[in-house]
């Protein structure tokens, strides 16, 4: 073990202790929350898309804001709320339940809460980083961090299926209230202290947002990454919405829980292999092609779910989503590490926001067209519409300069490749 590694980290461990166990919450959550407003509040296809939509539309309402505001505050202040709340916007609807009086808009409004903290907490997240290990360590600690995220996802949906079946859905939810208050815990427990930014005399919050917008959209590689990552979360958000109902509603194929949980496990296995190997692949094939090839690869087999029955396919269509998760993983990591070593650290937390907000504005508009083409057309034709658009996803980066670039720049620069090694 090389004496630089972040095994010997103590604030990353504590980060990384606290981030591990509520990625397998926000993983139960995962099935536990459709489930709930499919099999306990009656939920139609529209309904669920709409679910979707609640889910994500903090992106797109508090998206770009939220960066300028992460840059003024210390980003460690701001996960360690963004959990706290978290908890207790989930813990609420059990509690309803017991009581009641659970009802879809109050899941809509408990939806729409957590993904406004989720925002803030993704934001300082990706932002907190670079200050927390060097940049030196991000590729490393990227890595690590998918690695958690790709366990949870292989452990978190068999947990999340059983729960249901176990406790029901609304007890489920408990368990990822409590993941957030362990996991603010952990990064409360962290000793290295950011010392509070200085705010330039004369900016305002539209000043600041335009300048993580001008940072953004100017520079032709990170235009590329963000068309390729907002196409590829569009279409999924329309397939996904498509297939927890096809998988547990009775009018399709009217799946357990349990076995939902397992074939999304299954799906998952796939992203921690892809954690493993993204520095490989990533010097193997060069950084530019690595982006667009991973993508690439998967795409047939992202055109095998519409096909999705009872019986062998279902598993085979899971473990085809074990390959796109494997694909998914190494873009991310290596499009995720390339952004954060070309942003200077004032400008991450707008530099992450402007991203999350143009690729994770696109999931709320997917879940709403997957509800909305799931009534009308039909489950199974969102799922080819859906599965169609991913796997078409790759082609603005393909069609940029990343093809060719074994080496992508480490010092921003208006053009996005000048500098840069092409090969």
């Amino acid at each position: 073990m090389s004496a630089n590694s972040l095994w010997r980290h103590r604030d990353f461990l504590r980060l990384w202790a606290g981030d591990s166990i509520s990625q397998i919450g926000t993983m139960v959550t995962l099935i536990a929350l459709p489930l709930l407003a499919i099999k306990v509040l009656d939920a139609n296809p529209f309904e669920v898309g709409l679910l979707t939509t609640f889910e994500t539309l903090a992106f797109l309402v508090v998206g770009l804001p939220a960066g300028a505001w992460v840059d003024r505050m210390r980003r460690r202040n701001v996960l360690v709320v963004a959990d706290l709340g978290r908890a207790l916007l989930l813990g609420s609807l059990p509690l309803a339940w017991y009581l009641d009086a659970l009802t879809l808009p109050q899941v809509y409004a408990v939806a729409l809460l957590a993904g406004v903290l989720t925002v803030f907490f993704d934001v300082a997240y990706q932002s907190y980083l670079p200050h927390l290990v060097g940049r030196d360590h991000l590729v490393e600690g990227n890595a690590k961090l998918e690695a958690s995220r790709a366990v949870s996802q292989i452990a978190g949906p068999s947990v999340g299926g059983a729960l249901v079946q176990w406790l029901t859905a609304p007890y489920a939810l408990l368990v990822d209230a409590l993941s957030y208050l362990w996991s603010a815990a952990w990064i409360g427990a962290i000793s290295a202290r950011e010392p509070r930014p200085e705010r330039a005399p004369g900016r305002n919050l539209v000043a600041e947002i335009r300048e993580g917008l001008a940072f953004v959209l100017r520079h032709r590689l990170l235009r590329a990454i963000t068309a390729t990552t907002g196409t590829s979360n569009l279409f999924s958000a329309v397939l996904n919405t498509a297939f927890i109902v096809v998988l547990a509603d009775q009018a399709q194929l009217d799946l357990s829980a349990g076995t939902i949980g397992l074939v999304f496990s299954i799906g998952s296995i796939g992203g921690l292999l892809g954690a493993v190997a993204a520095t490989r692949v990533a010097r193997w094939r060069g950084q530019g092609p690595a982006i667009w090839q991973s993508l690439a690869f998967a795409a047939p087999f992202t055109l095998v779910t519409p096909l999705v029955q009872r019986g062998w396919l279902l598993w085979a269509v899971a473990v085809c989503w074990g390959v796109v998760s494997f694909s998914t993983v190494v873009y991310n990591i290596t499009q995720v590490s390339f952004r954060q070593g070309l942003c200077p650290e004032r400008l991450l937390g707008r530099m992450n926001a402007t991203i999350r907000f143009l690729v994770w504005g696109t999931l709320p508009l997917g879940g709403l067209l997957g509800g909305l083409l799931g009534s009308t057309v039909g489950v199974r034709e969102t799922l080819w519409i859906g599965a169609v658009g991913m796997a078409l996803g790759f082609l603005p980066a393909f069609l940029s300069p990343l093809r060719r670039m074994r080496e992508l720049p480490t010092e921003y620069d208006v053009e996005g490749a000048d500098g840069a090694a092409i090969r």
